[in-house]
C-alpha cells in the first residue's frame, strides 16, 4: 500500500470539506428525487420513502467520496462495514424522529432537509476521523497528484 498521509494542511482540509459537501449535494439530489417519487407518486409513508432514498444516496456518496475526497486505497469491505455501522445508528434514529415529526404535523420535506444536514455533518466526521483516518491520500489518484506536485 502507498505511504499514508493523514496530516492535512489547512488548505487540503478546506478542499476536502468542499469536495465532501459537493459530492454530498449529489447524494442529496438522489435522495430527494427518490424520496419525492416515493412520497408524492407512490404515496408511501415517510419511512417507506426515506429508507430507499437514503440508501441510494449513501451508496453514491461512499463511492465518490472514497475515491475523490479521501483518496483512499483501503479495504473496501472494511470501509463499507464501518459506514454501515454508522448508518445502523443514524438511519433508525433519523427514521424514527422523522416519523415522529411528520405525525406531529411537521412537513416531511422540512424533516428531510434537517435530516440531510445532520447526516452531512456527522457523516463527514465519521468518514474523516474514523473510516479514512489512516488511509487518506493512498490511492492511485493521490499518488499521481503527489508525483505531479514534485
Amino acid at each position: 500500500m502507498a505511504e499514508n498521509k493523514t496530516e492535512l494542511t489547512p488548505k487540503e482540509s478546506i478542499i476536502q470539506i468542499v469536495k465532501f459537501v459537493v459530492f454530498s449535494m449529489g447524494s442529496g439530489v438522489i435522495q430527494t428525487v427518490v424520496f419525492t417519487i416515493l412520497n408524492e407518486k407512490m404515496h408511501f409513508d415517510y419511512w417507506q420513502s426515506y429508507l430507499p432514498a437514503i440508501t441510494l444516496g449513501v451508496l453514491y456518496g461512499f463511492t465518490v467520496n472514497r475515491r475523490f475526497t479521501f483518496k483512499s486505497a483501503n479495504n473496501v469491505p472494511i470501509a463499507m462495514a464501518k459506514l454501515a455501522f454508522y448508518y445502523c445508528i443514524f438511519i433508525p434514529t433519523s427514521t424514527y424522529l422523522g416519523d415522529l415529526a411528520e405525525s406531529a404535523g411537521v412537513n416531511e420535506y422540512i424533516v428531510l432537509v434537517l435530516t440531510m444536514l445532520s447526516n452531512l455533518i456527522t457523516a463527514f466526521l465519521v468518514n474523516r476521523f474514523w473510516i479514512y483516518k489512516d488511509s487518506m491520500n493512498t490511492n492511485k489518484l493521490a499518488q499521481k497528484e503527489k508525483e505531479k506536485n514534485k
